[in-house]
């Protein structure tokens, strides 16, 4: 059976972010779970929750939190899946805040850390660390970096004619 994704926001305010990352998720046919638990307002059920990831059936963890952005640490420091956080935009220092917490992790406690509001890119890392063990998965995503790359082939075309006219 294919692991699952969990998906762990601070905030129910972090959902519009988040949103991309369970689309990306889908896309790629990737079992998830989308939950709200705090680092600071619940502790010991966020805990819990990390501590049990691996018994029910999680192979990456994604926390999206904002200001003080604990929560991917706290998953970190409770669990030997790998743990990506993704640092969300705050209104007092744009987010900078959030990627220095979520970034700065004691030795031994590492988080994979995307750009601020990089829900997309957060999903994409949990299911290249999946598809390390899937094939299918790994299939899918070599598709897509080719469809990728050929837009990035297509809009040089396109300007390549567009140059010839000036």
């Amino acid at each position: 059976m294919s692991k699952k994704v969990a998906v762990i926001m601070g905030s129910n305010s972090d959902f519009p972010v988040v949103k991309s990352a369970l689309t990306e998720l889908k896309k790629y046919g990737v079992e998830f779970e989308c939950r709200i638990m705090s680092a600071h307002r619940t502790p010991a059920e966020a805990a819990d929750f990390f501590k049990n990831a691996r018994n029910n059936g999680f192979g990456v963890i994604i926390c999206a939190a904002g200001m003080a952005a604990h929560l991917a640490g706290a998953a970190a420091g409770n669990t030997s899946l790998p743990v990506i956080g993704i640092p969300m935009m705050s209104k007092a220092l744009d987010g900078m805040d959030a990627l220095l917490a979520t970034v700065m992790m004691p030795p031994g406690v590492p988080v994979a850390t995307v750009g601020i509001n990089g829900a997309k890119n957060a999903a994409v890392l949990a299911v290249q660390i999946l598809a390390v063990a899937d094939d299918k998965l790994a299939a899918k995503l070599d598709a897509e970096k080719e469809k990728m790359a050929d837009g990035v082939r297509q809009s040089d075309a396109e300007l390549q004619k567009e140059l010839e006219s000036i």
